[in-house]
């Protein structure tokens, strides 16, 4: 399926009509656009008006894919420990899940384990 390629005017154009009431789905179905592209062109066109348009697609030059937020003044000593302390919070929570998944893989091995019933081989 070929990439559409919208205007700024037709854009503008339908968020107008989604902020004057018009159903979006109705629009949707209209268009053969989906409902959450018009919600997006909305909420840019309520923001900005035919500005919140002109965006350039994709990654701006020269960035990495990383967004980090940060305050003025931020050290790069202190962007380091945050970047650090959000990969052990995310380490943190896969071993959490972990944990959870041996733990239900070994209650259900014991289920399987009683008498008279098939057993798992593997242990």
């Amino acid at each position: 399926m070929a990439v559409r390629v919208f205007s700024v005017e037709f854009r503008s154009a339908i968020a107008q009509r989604i902020l004057n009431g018009e159903s979006v789905l109705a629009l949707s179905t209209e268009f053969k656009i989906k409902r959450s592209i018009l919600y997006r062109w909305r909420d840019a066109y309520r923001l900005a008006g035919k500005d919140g348009f002109k965006k350039t697609r994709g990654r701006p030059r020269g960035s990495s894919g990383l967004v980090m937020k940060t305050k003025p003044g931020t050290t790069a000593a202190d962007r380091r420990i945050a970047e650090l302390e959000r990969r052990i919070g995310r380490l943190a929570m896969e071993n959490d899940f972990l944990a959870r998944a041996f733990k239900r893989v070994k209650e259900a091995r014991s289920k399987n384990s009683a008498p008279g019933e098939a057993r798992c081989t593997e242990k």
